[in-house]
């Protein structure tokens, strides 16, 4: 039988801000400040949104040896649920349970249950969704196969945990109270300790730490690209959070979670000022060289969508398709975008956004 997991928070016996946790938290929360100020200078959040949140789900995606290359994740069109591979599909199922879990902490300030299922019920499109009932998951070291850790089996215990972690997830700031990203290490450590789910929950958990960022005014939009350091450093990820577990090791998995938070927003900072810049260059190009044509609406699809296409501009900018077309054909014209045709689709590629965003 599995050991009991016992609920949040831990122990006061348990010293989470060690001079060392300090130190780091001073260097994640200045990165965080900075990209949550930075990211407020696009102009739409939906450029962000539709970029790098969906950046995030690719790498989220990847922790779980989901992989799609760029030109398939952009090929994709959500909207018309139409891809070019499964994998694409699921990135951006991924990204869409994002903004929803996004939309819904906006407006209620808080997440339920029924969120959370919610968010994983769209991550997975009803495959496999909801809470384990039934007992027999294990967790095995994905090399040798070994089983390292089995997470609770009895479903009232799951809804039990579920409930305490949530609880935890929305307490608020006091002197009592650990750093709000000392709490979201130890609730995602928490979450995939209870791993209510049968499928999805690291990449629901991973959602989660966002969403808490957001909940707790930390970023005012998900656009970290946290699990690109999970990616980079994903035998250290499952090493700590299950040496947490055998040994009680807790500051190890906290320095791993804020050095993951400070790495990855000095990246996205530098990501946001790239596309602040290629947008202002992009502006004042089309306002020299194609005055007619410029609109606000127009430029924010070519960096909503690096690979764009007939029917979002249609969609975006609310133009027939011989309108949309005569656009399109005239940014390539201008050297705006290169046209490329795949299957019987035609789309047209912000070279400069797209190279951004690969590298």
């Amino acid at each position: 039988m599995p050991s009991a997991l016992p609920p949040l928070p831990l122990p006061a016996s348990i010293i989470l801000e060690t001079p060392a946790v300090l130190r780091q938290l001073a260097k994640a929360h200045r990165q965080l400040a900075e990209l949550k100020g930075v990211a407020g200078t696009i102009p739409n959040e939906s450029i962000l949104m539709e970029t790098l949140a969906l950046q995030e789900a690719k790498d989220s995606s990847e922790v779980e040896n989901i992989i799609t290359t760029q030109d398939e994740l952009f090929q994709g069109d959500a909207i018309d649920s139409e891809f070019p591979t499964l994998a694409a599909k699921e990135v951006h199922g991924h990204a869409s349970a994002l903004k929803l879990g996004f939309a819904r902490i906006r407006a209620q300030k808080f997440i339920r249950m029924e969120d959370v299922l919610a968010i994983q019920n769209t991550l997975l499109e009803g495959k496999r969704a909801g809470l384990r009932t039934m007992p027999g998951t294990v967790l095995k070291d994905q090399i040798s196969g070994k089983v390292v850790y089995e997470p609770p089996q009895d479903g009232d215990e799951i809804i039990r945990l579920m409930g305490n972690f949530l609880d935890y997830f929305h307490q608020e700031d006091g002197p009592d109270a650990p750093d709000p990203l000392v709490r979201m290490a130890i609730l995602h450590h928490q979450f995939e300790s209870i791993h209510p789910f049968y499928d999805g929950n690291g990449r629901t958990g991973r959602i989660l730490n966002l969403l808490h960022l957001v909940l707790h005014g930390l970023l005012d939009i998900p656009v970290l690209y946290l699990s690109r350091f999970i990616v980079q450093n994903k035998t250290a990820y499952y090493h700590h959070l299950q040496d947490a577990r055998d040994s009680g090791n807790w500051e190890a998995w906290v320095l791993y979670m804020l050095r993951a938070v400070e790495e990855t927003s000095r990246e996205t900072i530098g990501q946001v000022k790239a596309i602040r810049e290629l947008m202002a260059s992009a502006k004042q190009r089309l306002r020299t060289e194609l005055p007619k044509l410029y609109s606000q609406d127009l430029l924010n699809n070519l960096f909503r969508h690096p690979y764009t296409k007939i029917e979002f501009i249609e969609r975006d900018l609310q133009v027939t398709r011989p309108t949309a077309t005569r656009y399109l054909d005239q940014l390539t014209k201008s050297g705006f975008v290169r046209k490329m045709k795949i299957g019987r689709t035609n789309f047209y590629i912000n070279e400069a956004l797209f190279g951004l965003l690969s590298k």
